[in-house]
């Protein structure tokens, strides 16, 4: 991960799934589930999940799992009005640099608030 940046794009809010669900631990909730491209994300109080869908058929699933205790900075940037219709939010972690572009279905303050109640509580 450290050569390449990971991204993602937030594309509107949406229902956990099962699968999402028994990933919880303990004393974990989901805050918010995005529909991403092909699969889906959430925001819990402790981490950002993705679940990432993968090849031709979408059967091959790879998860990815970041705790906001290893998030050491994080950026977000809201849309332009033309041609820079996402809002973008980057995080500076332990493991690597990771890009969330957002679309104007969701609100990027949200993200920054979720983030700043876990990291700087």
């Amino acid at each position: 991960m450290a050569d390449q940046m990971l991204m993602w794009t937030f594309m509107s809010k949406a229902e956990p799934t099962q699968d999402l669900l028994n990933m919880l631990v303990e004393g974990e909730e989901i805050i918010h589930c995005y529909k991403t491209i092909r699969d889906l994300a959430a925001i819990t109080n402790k981490r950002l999940i993705v679940r990432d869908a993968q090849g031709l058929t979408g059967k091959k699933v790879e998860i990815y799992s970041l705790p906001f205790r290893s998030i050491d900075m994080w950026s977000t940037e809201n849309a332009g009005k033309l041609f820079d219709v996402n809002a973008e939010l980057e995080l500076w972690t332990k493991a690597g640099h990771m890009k969330l572009k957002v679309s104007p279905k969701c609100d990027i303050r949200e993200f920054e608030e979720i983030l700043g109640r876990a990291i700087l509580d």
